[in-house]
């Protein structure tokens, strides 16, 4: 429910996203424990989304993301998810976690944040006048302050760890609070599951056919299928019971976000927080992926009146901590101090999605790592033998030669002696792009006619 509010969409939406996930992509091959449902990595997106598109475009979206994701599945694309640069993923979570945390700030007070991120950053100084002078705002912000240091203070109390994860209780206890002082800050509003079904109509594939719709489509394909691949690395990591076929659980994945789609819901990933928890329950078969959409679809029938005493300010609380612990803190500065340039990467991720969006920050991610790997791997050096007075200095030419590495190749190269001839051998060139090899070739042509041209004395 915290996800859907957060996206800008109904909180019943969350709720028929997670029952999918378990009665629909529970049922399917691929992993066995990993638990499925609408995820706070994708919030950012998703409010774009509904922002430029509407509910009926987002609907569009999921299904065509779905579609993509069974393709990938049964082309056995799935396993090629796991060469992404981890410094990526990594940079794509830790900015979604402070778009995040950006916009919850705003719900924390129950004021409506701006739409974009840097928007969201640049009003935070009026958002902090404004709620100071108003009571209703700082009681909200108390609220949910007061859930942020329960979901952090929780478990280190073990016995009640055990009981009850800490969102649950954080959430409980400000409900509680809520109900019994009577407080007056916003609350979830619950129309009803089926109410909630508004599939996407005709005219909303129309927008299929722009740039932008069909970018936002690879966007959300990309991120569920490597957040929801990732986390099944790690689950496989907790436990000893089957391992994940990667191409059946994207599979799995895809004909969830079909269905949500289907049903104008929020898009589905695999959660390790909601797949952690099942193995540390003592989760043994895949009938733990299926009771988790089983037991959300119990209750929201069930007790729909219950879930709107919730306050949104306590579900803000909760997307704050989760979008701090996005952010990976505590292994940035290791990172930086042994491999520098993926930190670089992680950092340039994180501030493109921060400034632009979800895509284009990827993109500019992935772009910096494929450059990272390219300087990395074109290590070229020239060794240069003098066979003696009167013949061609012989220049070798060894390593990977590429465009990245071109002009310390050329100030090597010109440092020769200008009035012998060379011989330049590129045969110990392992790799050589276009552009190196045009540049060599050129370089020892100009040289040669250089070093045999007249001089004029004066």
């Amino acid at each position: 429910m915290g996800v859907a509010v957060a996206s800008g969409v109904p909180a019943e939406l969350g709720l028929i996203t997670g029952i999918v996930g378990g009665l629909v992509t529970g049922f399917l091959p691929g992993s066995s424990l990993q638990v499925s449902g609408p995820a706070a990595g994708l919030t950012v997106l998703v409010y774009e989304a509904v922002d430029s598109y509407g509910l009926g475009g987002l609907g569009v979206l999921v299904l065509a993301a779905g579609v993509l994701q069974i393709a990938m599945g049964v082309l056995r694309l799935g396993r090629w998810f796991r060469a992404i640069s981890v410094s990526v993923v990594q940079g794509m979570l830790a900015g979604i976690g402070l778009v995040l945390i950006a916009g919850q700030l705003y719900a924390l007070a129950d004021a409506e944040a701006p739409s974009s991120g840097p928007d969201k950053l640049l009003g935070l100084g009026g958002l902090v006048v404004d709620t100071l002078g108003d009571s209703r705002a700082l009681t909200a912000l108390g609220l949910g302050a007061g859930t942020v240091l329960v979901l952090a203070l929780w478990p280190r109390w073990r016995a009640g760890a055990r009981a009850l994860p800490a969102p649950l209780a954080a959430v409980l206890l400000a409900t509680g609070v809520t109900v019994a002082l009577d407080l007056p800050v916003a609350r979830v509003e619950v129309q009803g599951l089926l109410a909630s079904v508004q599939p996407p109509g005709a005219g909303d594939f129309a927008g299929l056919a722009s740039v932008g719709m069909l970018g936002t489509v690879l966007a959300f394909t990309l991120i569920a299928s490597a957040e929801s691949l990732f986390s099944a690395a790690a689950v496989d990591r907790l436990h000893d019971g089957p391992r994940t076929d990667y191409d059946k659980e994207l599979i799995a994945q895809g004909a969830g976000n079909a269905v949500c789609g289907g049903l104008g819901a929020l898009p589905m990933t695999a959660v390790i927080v909601r797949s952690s928890a099942n193995v540390a329950a003592g989760a043994r078969t895949k009938a733990s992926r299926v009771l988790h959409g089983a037991w959300l679809l119990l209750f929201a029938a069930a007790f729909p009146a219950a879930l709107e005493l919730i306050p949104v300010a306590a579900l803000a609380g909760v997307l704050v901590h989760a979008g701090w612990k996005l952010i990976p803190v505590r292994e940035f500065g290791p990172l930086w101090r042994e491999h520098r340039a993926e930190a670089v990467v992680l950092a340039v991720t994180a501030v493109a999605i921060v400034v632009t969006d979800m895509f284009q920050g990827v993109l500019l991610g992935l772009l910096t790592a494929v450059v990272k790997t390219a300087w990395e791997t074109s290590h070229v050096h020239v060794e240069t033998e003098d066979p003696g007075a009167g013949l061609p200095l012989r220049v070798r030419v060894l390593g990977n030669a590429t465009f990245l590495r071109l002009p310390r190749l050329l100030d090597q190269l010109e440092a020769l002696p200008s009035d012998r001839r060379v011989a330049l051998h590129l045969e110990g060139l392992r790799h050589v792009d276009h552009a190196c090899g045009l540049a060599l070739t050129s370089w020892e042509e100009q040289h040669n006619r250089s070093a045999t041209a007249p001089r004029v004395t004066a």
